[in-house]
């Protein structure tokens, strides 16, 4: 269930990374290896949902072939049941709480890493003959027929869009030159002309040039430590700052979410044999939605400190284990006065 719900998270994380690739916004060669990073940090959102709905088909297969009756009627307890699942569910969320609390965060910062790699390296290298390539935070499209050895284009084509309307540059060549800002280069040009003016009006400005620079800022690119999701644990234990407090409890959630998870999808796959094997699924998906939304809310109140932090995000743990306990008496507990569960 895992790895189906991962491989389609990947297939559509596929289009935005290789978008981000065309716009340089990361190197074209960490392409494999950036959808390998994201992809751990899916696992800490997919491993409690495949964990909570495996159990539910699973179960809600035994009570369909009438199995899980005759375990009842065999003498077999909610022990007998829980106890296999619940250690098996233990060893995972100890994994999923390690790839939350270590692994993710690692990951968040290496793809940082590549993005700040990309934006130092976004200058005329990364151009090739007969490509169009975009440039700076405008959004400046560039195209040239042939790009030399040194870095230098020949028959150069530039369009930038604004405000004001579009402006195109077509020149014999163009080379990158540093200005004294490390955020803004300068692209200057060569035996051209400029175009000036708004698309769909007759009037246009056109300069012809014998050399001619345009300034153009590096895409934004934040530190990888500064943002919460990306900082160790050891940080974001010494720290007080409200976001990384919620951080904090949203890594040490995952592994929670697991094991309560675990737990509850035992009442919950409870069926009869005429209602199938898929019946408790519905219910199933709508407790986890319910779930992750009262989490994501808790972590925002958190963060605006809206609630104490030793409340946080615990508080919504405490409601659905208590859920899951007194559906697990509803089930169960009757046994003890001599009735078999219905």
């Amino acid at each position: 269930m895992t790895a189906v719900l991962l491989l389609i998270l990947i297939a559509n994380q596929f289009a935005q990374v290789l978008g981000d690739t065309a716009a340089n916004k990361l190197p074209r060669e960490a392409l494999l290896l950036v959808l390998g990073l994201t992809s751990i940090q899916y696992l800490t959102i997919l491993v409690p949902v495949g964990l909570f709905l495996s159990i539910l088909m699973a179960l809600g297969r035994l009570y369909r072939d009438s199995e899980m009756y005759a375990v009842l009627a065999g003498g077999g307890g909610p022990g007998q049941i829980c106890r296999p699942l619940m250690l098996f569910t233990a060893v995972l969320a100890l994994c999923v709480g390690w790839i939350a609390v270590e692994l993710s965060p690692a990951a968040v910062r290496e793809v940082k890493t590549l993005a700040r790699q990309a934006r130092e390296r976004a200058d005329l290298s990364v151009m090739e003959a007969g490509r169009f390539v975009t440039f700076g935070q405008a959004g400046a499209v560039v195209y040239a027929e042939e790009v030399t050895p040194d870095g230098r284009l020949r028959n150069v084509f530039v369009e930038r869009r604004g405000d004001s309307g579009v402006e195109i540059i077509v020149a014999a060549e163009a080379h990158q030159v540093e200005t004294a800002d490390p955020d803004v280069r300068m692209l200057t040009f060569s035996d051209g002309r400029r175009y000036e003016g708004m698309p769909g009006e007759a009037r246009f400005r056109v300069v012809q040039f014998v050399r001619h620079g345009i300034p153009y800022a590096l895409p934004d690119a934040n530190s990888a430590e500064s943002q919460p999701e990306s900082r160790p644990l050891s940080d974001l234990l010494a720290s007080a700052d409200p976001a990384d407090r919620a951080e904090l409890q949203w890594r040490l959630s995952v592994p929670l979410m697991a094991l309560v998870l675990g737990l509850l999808a035992v009442p919950l796959a409870n069926s009869s044999p005429r209602q199938g094997r898929y019946a408790g699924l519905g219910v199933g998906v709508l407790v986890y939605i319910t779930y992750a939304n009262l989490l994501g809310a808790s972590k925002v109140w958190v963060e605006r400190e809206q609630v104490p932090p030793y409340v946080g995000m615990w508080w919504v743990h405490a409601l659905f284990l208590a859920a899951a306990l007194f559906l697990l008496w509803r089930r169960f507990g009757v046994r003890r006065a001599g009735r078999l569960p219905a």
